[in-house]
């Protein structure tokens, strides 16, 4: 008897185990990480070097416009107002489905994969403890 639920405690911590090992974002290719990874630093480089019109064209559709809008000016003139942290230090992503985190410097990224590639969803974003994060830029 003692056998038994030995057996049956194991295969449940091994289902457990693999429910959550194929919910993570563990079976992302390499190529959707890289994609991701090149996407925020592009982004971040755009920062580092002042190149704000090329910062917006990294921005998702619905983020730029919210920016632009929320700021009453062009994107770069709105973008370059935001004081957003910027480094050349990105760290790895971590890809979810069609989205992702990048951490760069300070700060973390979300990016969402379009068409066109990965582009920033929501910039100079900071944790809140159990809360949501708390981002500078961010689409509508």
């Amino acid at each position: 008897m003692d056998a038994i639920v030995r057996l049956r405690t194991v295969g449940a911590g091994v289902l457990t185990v693999g429910l959550a090992w194929s919910l993570s974002g563990c079976g992302a290719s390499s190529a959707r990480v890289d994609g991701a990874e090149d996407a925020g630093r592009a982004f971040e480089q755009a920062l580092v070097s002042r190149d704000y019109r090329a910062a917006c064209g990294l921005l998702a559709p619905e983020t730029r416009k919210a920016l632009a809008e929320g700021e009453k000016q062009a994107c770069p003139e709105a973008l370059e107002g935001q004081d957003l942290p910027a480094s050349a230090a990105v760290r790895a992503a971590e890809v979810y489905g069609r989205q992702a985190l990048v951490r760069a410097g300070g700060e973390t990224l979300f990016l969402s994969q379009f068409a066109a590639g990965w582009r920033v969803v929501a910039a100079g974003c900071t944790p809140q403890g159990d809360k949501p994060y708390q981002c500078l830029v961010k689409g509508g």
